[in-house]
């Protein structure tokens, strides 16, 4: 043990403030509490006591001014009540916090406290305090357990979620790591780019960013939505923030259980998808009137006092199964027969140790397991034949614990301490499978002069096989502290999160069928020959073999500290000023840092709250912030761990009944064998040279402007505008001809098939590569975004916002929401929706110069108008309507051929070029998707014979059955070998279906 030896200097308070804010303090980001203020008659000996129903009991003294403050209180219902020398002399009953927000509990209209004397006659009911938060600057959305329970939703956060203004569904084909969750896009962002929280815990999949752990939906108590705006303790987003805090038991011991149970009979089917292109043009691919599933949920909660006012549990349990089956495409010709079943389970002890101090302990998991079994189908008779072969099952379990500790150290300090671990494994297995078969891709390419016009194929069912021992674990650690200093609350942090992802990798093999213009070379760059200069291929036909494969354990360290200043300037006015800095290391599988971002990242936040009238009926505010985006673990895999991703082209003059070419003439390429269009061959790179060395992580600047009204006591209406800017984006460039030749132009000798396949960058901006030369050493080597021939990245969104909200005055509550709103640019940011690409930051994006051409248009997950509207009636005691209406149009399509006029291939990418038949093709110039209408209702009957706890309840999703198409192929070849694939519908919105229930609740 080391001794400090400590010099007698003395700190003025607000010194001292900011030095233990900047040691150890948090603005108890990632909020799992929620705050009251407001207003007193100014009298000598004030103070106000706010109270749960759990015991927690805090007061603070009441201000000259006649203010106070009592914040990072856990949710709950209290009473607040107004003390003069300890004597109550006014209350406010039934006071319940929303997460993240304050909630105004003022007593200077009421009588005054020097006159009061009898607390029974001036208490009042929380159904009268003020909507209207006039203590928050950003985009908040905040869902209720009591809302949960009577909006007819999809059970899921992201159902949640789409709620909030400027959630859209994200791509069709995207979906969760931890569950099958579709995810959403918020604010004009990629799926990838959202945070997770669970009770303040960061749950965001460490591996991609694909969605994030979540609670049971009955263990919801509140769902915070984040669309911008939020402050210095939030960070490592820059899409939204989806953050979820858990029930927990109470001095009153309540349990329950629900039954819920979606039967196949009440689903609808989506429209069958047909060819709209090439020689199969009106052809059906996939049928869909043949699908079905049923679903059954079972839950159960419990929780209560385990010592009255001390020590409270609370526990909660969901398991649903789905039992499905799912007629495949034609040129498989399968019906899959499977079953999910995802438990759920979640914990949460709540231990006041004293008044001023609070330990919280959670535990929390989530599983999906899924099996299927293959069938034969025949598409002329419509009947299902024998057993083909199984699918690949898999087992994933994410599981979830954290300690958070909360110290009210004086009425005016209180320090948060958080740490939790996260683990999750990822098992996949394929019963039966044949490693002696090949997977066929694209069987409908192959030659029907061959064929007959039937694609040949096999019992092969999967395509890629995933390492069986494949697990990850993330740890967080926060520590948090808040102190008011007169008119300032100053808070600030640490955020510390860590990941390591074992084992993380996955094969694939097959022969994949192509076809195009015989006389064309398939590849110009690398080179591989045309189709007629082997036997076989002079109509254009041709085959290549696939291999793919990956494998690594990577660590990924992230850092942030935070500082930030609420300060009431006066009554009405209060200003939030912060500031953020993070830092980022991905490390490879030798435990080399590859990318290494730990300079200062700034990013500044600034927000501003004008409560307008003095009574919290007006709000206008603003804000503007930076917001920093960390590269998560999978980024390893393709860029620093030597993956292999090759292939080796040939024509046929046969094809056996095993779907393989037979006849083989192997086509001239660049390397005489396989070629890698990003020279992944499986060597592992330099960690040094991966990425450029002057590189800086994704960023992107926003801006808001809004008003909240409260019109009466019955209607709240406001506006908000809001612009985003993506100012940095992080990818990687393969063009490393141009790498060499600007080598080569600096005096430096540097042969091309030496370098890296791609290098980690920051497109559209002059990056500077560590190119290794012969003397041990390495040569920096600068190239422009010019030298590429590729444009600034960008991506701008602009949204406007209108709504009007009724509260829940006992009888009815309703809110409607529109906002129109453009997302546009040359980047969509992580991930690419138009091809259905997951590689993170390592998208066909910014490969090449070429293939950004044209590429600047609307981005995918643009949805010019968005109306939402939702609500519950109390019809009458027993029974309860609602509903729920998502109006949006539909996404931009895309066409992607081949380049230029002459339609030819000069990096090898074939066709991925933003031109259609030989014309520039920028994203959203092909049209739209059409509008979606999704119309649903719920009723809910609690009997009174039954004291209303027992509940029947019938939800309908999509009352209209209407499905229409979210995607399709995007990729239309050229114009004298078009793609028959292109234009085809790819993914449809859910159809209809129906869920019956019943509650007991106790």
């Amino acid at each position: 043990m080391s001794k400090h030896v400590y010099s007698s200097v003395r700190l003025s308070r607000i010194s001292l403030a900011l030095a233990l804010a900047l040691g150890s303090g948090a603005a108890f980001a990632q909020s799992t509490t929620g705050s009251i203020f407001g207003q007193a008659p100014v009298a000598e000996g004030e103070s106000v006591v706010a109270r749960s129903g759990t015991g927690v009991s805090r007061e603070v003294a009441v201000g000259a001014d006649g203010r106070y403050t009592i914040g990072s209180l856990p949710l709950g219902s209290y009473t607040v009540t107004l003390m003069k020398g300890g004597q109550p002399v006014d209350s406010r009953n039934d006071v319940g916090l929303r997460v993240g927000s304050g909630t105004e509990v003022s007593f200077a209209g009421a009588v005054a406290a020097t006159e009061a004397t009898s607390l029974g006659s001036v208490t009042v009911s929380a159904n009268a305090l003020p909507p209207v938060d006039v203590s928050s600057v950003d985009s908040r959305t905040v869902i209720t357990s009591e809302q949960l329970a009577k909006l007819p939703l999809a059970r899921s956060a992201e159902a949640i979620a789409l709620l909030a203004p400027g959630v859209v569904p994200g791509y069709s084909g995207f979906s969760g790591t931890t569950n099958s969750n579709s995810l959403v896009s918020i604010g004009g962002s990629s799926v990838t780019e959202n945070a997770y929280y669970l009770n303040g815990f960061n749950t965001t999949d460490p591996l991609s960013g694909f969605g994030g752990i979540t609670l049971p939906y009955g263990a919801i108590d509140q769902q915070e939505i984040l669309g911008g705006g939020y402050g210095a303790a939030y960070g490592r987003s820059d899409g939204g923030v989806i953050s979820q805090s858990g029930k927990r038991g109470t001095n009153e011991w309540h349990f329950g259980a629900q039954l819920l149970w979606q039967p196949a009979f009440a689903r609808g089917t989506s429209p069958s998808s047909y060819y709209v292109s090439g020689a199969n043009a009106g052809d059906i691919y996939r049928r869909y009137s043949q699908n079905n599933s049923w679903t059954a949920t079972e839950s159960a909660y419990v929780g209560g006092p385990l010592i009255k006012d001390k020590l409270f549990f609370f526990a909660a349990v969901e398991q649903e199964k789905q039992h499905s089956n799912s007629v495949t495409d034609v040129t498989t010709s399968y019906n899959n027969k499977y079953e999910y079943h995802d438990p759920k389970w979640y914990a949460k002890v709540d231990w006041n140790i004293n008044d001023n101090n609070i330990l919280e302990l959670t535990g929390a998991g989530s599983k999906t397991q899924y099996k299927g079994n293959y069938y034969d189908y025949d598409y002329d008779t419509g009947e299902t034949g024998a057993l083909n072969s199984q699918d690949t099952s898999t087992k994933n379990d994410a599981r979830v614990y954290i300690a958070k500790y909360t110290s009210y150290i004086t009425d005016d300090i209180t320090l948060t301490a958080m740490y939790g671990k996260q683990k999750m494994t990822y098992y996949s297995e394929t019963p039966g499978y044949d490693p002696s078969l090949t997977y066929i891709l694209n069987p409908e390419n192959q030659n029907p002069a061959i064929t007959g016009g039937s694609s040949i194929n096999n019992a092969q069912s999967a395509l890629t096989i995933a390492n069986p021992n494949h697990e990850a674990t993330t740890r967080n650690l926060r520590i948090d502290l808040s102190w008011k200093l007169g008119d300032h609350t100053i808070t600030g942090g640490i955020d510390n999160l860590d990941s390591h992802d074992v084992d993380d990798g996955e094969t694939a093999t097959a022969w994949q069928y192509g076809y195009g213009d015989a006389a064309t070379a398939i590849s110009d760059f690398p080179f591989v020959a045309a189709p007629n200069t082997g036997a076989g291929g002079e109509t254009g036909y041709y085959v290549n073999k696939y291999l793919y494969s990956t494998s690594a354990s990577v660590r990924v360290k992230q850092r942030a500290q935070y500082l930030e200043d609420s300060w009431q300037v006066s009554d009405r006015w209060l200003v939030k000023l912060g500031i953020r800095n993070d830092q980022f290391t991905n490390y490879n599988p030798s435990g080399d840092a590859f990318l290494r971002l730990t300079k200062p990242q700034w990013a500044p936040r600034l927000g501003a709250a004008w409560d307008v009238n003095g009574d919290s009926s007006l709000k206008v505010y603003a804000n503007a912030g930076r917001y920093y985006l960390a590269m998560p673990a999978s980024v390893a895999l393709r860029a620093a761990a030597g993956s292999l991703y090759t292939n080796q082209y040939y024509t046929y003059t046969g094809i056996d009944a095993n779907g393989y070419p037979t006849g083989l003439t192997a086509l001239a390429s660049s390397t005489g064998g396989a070629v890698s269009a990003n020279n992944e061959y499986g060597v592992s790179p330099d960690a040094k040279t991966v990425a450029a060395s002057n590189i800086k992580s994704e960023y992107q600047d926003e801006y808001q402007l809004g008003f909240d009204h409260q019109v009466n006591t019955d209607i709240v209406w406001g506006m908000k505008a809001q612009v985003r800017k993506l100012r940095n984006i992080l990818d990687d460039i393969c063009d490393t001809d141009t790498i060499a030749a600007k080598a080569a132009s600096l005096g430096y000798d540097v042969d091309a098939t030496s370098l890296n396949g791609c290098y980690l960058s920051n497109p559209g901006r002059a990056n500077t590569y560590r190119v290794a030369n012969g003397a041990g050493g390495y040569d920096s080597v600068t190239v422009t975004a010019a030298d590429f021939g590729m444009p600034h990245a960008k991506r701008s969104y602009y949204a406007l916002e209108s709504y009007l909200e009724h509260p829940f005055d006992g009888t009815w509550t309703g809110k409607i929401d529109y906002l129109y709103s453009k997302s546009y640019g040359n980047t969509e940011g992580q991930v690419r929706s138009d091809i259905g690409q997951t590689d993170v930051s390592a998208t066909v994006d910014w490969d090449f110069g070429k293939l950004m051409e044209y590429s600047n248009g609307l981005l995918s997950n643009d949805r010019k108008h968005q109306f939402k509207a939702y609500g519950s009636w109390q019809v009458a005691p027993e029974w309860m309507l609602s509903g729920n209406i998502l109006v949006m149009s539909g996404t931009p399509k895309t066409c992607l051929g081949y380049y230029g006029a002459d339609q030819s291939n000069p990096v090898g990418y074939g066709s991925y070029y933003h031109y259609c038949g030989g014309q520039p093709s920028p994203p959203g110039s092909a049209g739209r998707q059409p509008w979606q209408h999704i119309v649903s209702l719920s009723a809910e009957y609690r009997p009174m014979w039954a004291g209303q706890k027992l509940a029947f309840n019938v939800m309908v999703y999509n009352v209209l059955n209407e499905s229409k198409a979210t995607a399709s192929y995007v990729r239309y070849g050229t114009t004298a070998s078009p793609n028959t694939n292109y234009g085809r519908v790819t993914y449809y919105s859910t159809p209809r279906y129906a869920r019956f229930g019943i509650t007991y609740d106790f």
